[in-house]
């Protein structure tokens, strides 16, 4: 999607009728010449666009993107009907929760009207202004036919959070906690405590999972539903049931499972004794529940707990669904919210609760055991890949339901938009870690007994990126992942200090390769014990593809084994590091960041073509500024004199390359400002640089580390550049994430035998 400022969108369109454009606020409002681009006269042209072609409101404004949170205030939260005034400290949260987890703007409107027919009149007349509609704390049973009547006289996607959020995240929760106890949902007998909105919605979307009507009893405030009940609408006598039951404690007697949408304490201790084994309990009254989650957990030892809070296991949340099931239906345009997108949006979480959980999950929970199972039903709200998994699966099914009304055909650049909506930007990992799994390839990693390396070795099996060698002891290790349920079926795992023969092969190998180099038999023995060179011999040898190490040492310690047994490549006099900055504006490479401490500049010049390989090696084309203080001879001094000898020398031996310097770094990476000062330099014309070669690596840490902790941006690395076979060194203490993407770029750099990688 092309990105441009107003008056530019129109003349693109002019020239593009068919292209798609989202304008964006780019240009000031300061003068009278600016006003009238933005607004009269200049407005005018796309009003007269989208009079003639009413589609085409979503490419001049910002409908597409557009959601209304509308509530008149008759059942907000647990406090009832307090009126739409009281309301909007809710409503204006919801939004913050759609922007943040999804990128979806949002007005929240609180209507001062408790008439159906007029509340209907109301909303309908909002159309225009909207892509979307949530609806949020509205009373039953007045919820039901207004969001009927809604549903057939819009044409916009719209749905009742209170009743279709509840039952979407609890029917995934329900279908993980059936398989985990062995049950099928078309033989459990269920008894429901509330008949509001949130648990007719729960019980409808249950029946299309495959629910029997006969197996549920319902209870309100005023007693079990039945077919005596005058006083119910007839979305709630649907459930009236036939059985012969008075009392909860009667539905209890061998009862599956328990929805509790109702008021605190209504469910006793001594009726969970009644339910048959390993039962399943929602408990969903906020803020306290039907029963006490530690009341329950030693009432029922076999118990599965699911609540409304976030301080215990099983938060049955709405805020896993909503954001992403507008996402989805708003990128293709749906006329509605089907029941086709509310499964997909079931199915997606219920299996992404079956992942391998990303390590900022267990930071951001402060637990490291997260799996599948009795604790951990759902995903958590604050899990990344939320977005990534919701959106896609509730667009397609809105695309093969036939309610959308524009196609996504790249699935995979759909992804990349929607991390892009959130400021990530993962297009140049996303096409690694596709080209690691069409082969992948054998990684020793030398500090294999650690909990961050284990972890990462699970995802990169699973995920089919590498096949990981695990370098430790082996009763460690299976210590470890007992301890933080982590399954290393299809890791292999190497004991050096068991393995007493290859060892001695490895000696032997080492002694011949350094015995004029310092290395005597018997120290060759003695190296051959550290799993840095045990690593480094199994890639030398061939019985592993790519290395990796450093996460518990120092980068000088870790790198020198690698160095003595495989080296660097023939063309190659010295190593170098660089780092890849993700950012929204998309990738930046630094060089040299972590060996080199005070090249020369004949040394830089070494580094810019390592650097510029590897950023090919990405394919991206690098654009070089070489980095000083000074811009372009303005200050005299050691750094500015180096760096700029450096770029003279590299534009001689690497004349194709884009190339300049000495500059800052803001000149480097602002092209209007090469443009209005500097248009001599080549890089003011191709958009300023995105390879900066550093004078010593001080300025080089000291700028990746800044941008790593405030710069709103992704850091990776570092990717060591220039040995003979694949080995990278991680930086200390190295996140699950950060040891994933490296490995991911070791098994693409293992990929190229032919001396074309890193």
């Amino acid at each position: 999607m092309l990105k441009i400022n107003k008056q530019d969108a129109l003349n693109y369109h002019a020239q593009n009728p068919a292209g798609k454009i989202e304008v964006i606020p780019t240009k000031p409002v300061s003068t009278q010449l600016d006003l009238a681009l933005a607004y009269s006269p200049g407005v005018a042209e796309p009003c007269k666009a989208i009079a003639a072609n009413k589609d085409d409101v979503y490419k001049y404004t910002a409908k597409g993107n557009l959601v209304g949170v509308i509530s008149n205030g008759t059942a907000v939260l647990g406090l009832g009907n307090i009126g739409p005034d009281a309301s909007k400290p809710v409503m204006e949260g919801k939004g913050v929760l759609f922007k943040k987890f999804a990128g979806i703007d949002c007005f929240d409107i609180e209507i001062d009207a408790t008439d159906p027919e007029e509340f209907i009149r109301i909303v309908k007349s909002l159309e225009p202004t909207f892509g979307g509609i949530n609806l949020e704390d509205i009373k039953a049973p007045e919820c039901f036919p207004i969001e009927t009547a809604l549903r057939e006289q819009m044409n916009i996607p719209l749905m009742h959070d209170d009743q279709h959020g509840t039952a979407i995240i609890s029917s995934a929760a329900l279908l993980n906690a059936l398989e985990v106890v062995g049950k099928k949902i078309g033989e459990i007998q269920v008894v429901v405590s509330g008949a509001g909105a949130a648990a007719i919605s729960c019980l409808r979307l249950y029946l299309e999972l495959g629910l029997k009507r006969e197996n549920v009893v319902v209870f309100d405030k005023d007693g079990i539903i039945n077919p005596q009940r005058t006083d119910l609408a007839a979305l709630q006598m649907q459930f009236a049931t036939q059985r012969d039951i008075t009392s909860l404690a009667q539905a209890m007697e061998g009862a599956d499972f328990f929805l509790g949408l109702s008021a605190a304490n209504v469910l006793a201790p001594e009726l969970l004794l009644k339910m048959a084994d390993n039962p399943i309990v929602f408990a969903l009254a906020n803020p306290d529940p039907e029963i006490a989650y530690d009341v329950a957990l030693a009432t029922r030892h076999d118990i599965i707990m699911a609540t409304g809070r976030s301080d215990h296991p099983n938060q049955v949340n709405n805020v896993l669904g909503f954001p992403y099931i507008f996402r989805g239906a708003l990128d293709v345009r749906a006329t509605e919210i089907n029941e086709a997108m509310k499964l997909a949006a079931v199915h997606a979480l219920a299996e992404l609760a079956k992942e391998p959980v990303p390590d900022m999950v267990n930071k951001a929970y402060g637990d490291n055991t997260l799996s599948f199972g009795r604790t951990y039903l759902i995903p958590k709200p604050l899990d990344p890949r939320l977005i990534t998994t919701v959106s896609p699966a509730v667009a397609k099914a809105a695309m093969e339901s036939g309610v959308a009304r524009t196609q996504i055909d790249d699935w995979f650049a759909y992804e990349d938009e929607l991390r892009a909506r959130l400021g990530v930007n993962q297009k140049l990992m996303n096409r690694i870690t596709q080209a690691a799994r069409s082969n992948p390839k054998r990684v020793v990693f030398a500090e294999g007994d650690t909990y961050k390396i284990l972890k990462a070795a699970q995802i990169l099996h699973d995920e089919g990126i590498a096949q990981p060698i695990l370098l430790g002891n082996r009763e460690k290790i299976a210590r470890i992942a007992a301890e933080n349920s982590l399954d290393l079926e299809g890791c292999q795992i190497i004991d050096i200090l068991q393995d007493e023969a290859k060892r001695e092969e490895y000696a032997q190998k080492l002694y011949e390769k350094r015995q004029r180099r310092g290395i005597t038999l018997y120290e060759g023995r003695r190296l051959l014990r550290e799993r840095n060179y045990f690593g480094s011999m199994m890639l030398e040898t061939g019985e592993a593809d790519a290395f990796i190490t450093g996460l518990s040492k120092d980068y000088g310690k870790s790198i020198v084994p690698s160095l003595q047994v495989i080296g660097v490549a023939d063309d190659v006099k010295r190593v170098a590091s660089m780092y890849i900055i993700q950012h929204k504006k998309g990738p930046y490479f630094f060089a040299d960041t972590t060996v080199n401490i005070d090249p020369s500049a004949e040394e830089m010049v070494e580094i810019i073509g390592l650097t510029s390989r590897a950023v090919k090696f990405f394919d991206t084309e690098p654009r070089v500024g070489v980095i000083s203080y000074s811009n372009f001879g303005s200050n005299p001094g050691e750094l500015p004199d180096k760096a700029r000898r450096a770029t003279e020398l590299a534009k001689q031996r690497y004349p194709d390359l884009i190339l300049d310097g000495e500059m800052q770094a803001n000149t480097a990476l602002n092209p209007e400002l090469l443009r209005e000062q500097y248009p001599f330099s080549p890089l003011a014309d191709k958009g300023g640089a995105n390879t900066l070669i550093f004078p010593n690596v001080i300025s080089g840490n000291i700028a990746y580390k800044v941008i790593q902790e405030i710069g709103g941006a992704e850091v990776i690395g570092p990717i060591l550049m220039g040995m003979r076979k694949p080995v990278h060194i991680l930086q200390l203490g190295a996140s699950v994430r950060e040891i994933v993407n490296i490995a991911s770029i070791a098994v693409v750099d293992a990929q190229h035998p032919d001396g074309k990688g890193l």
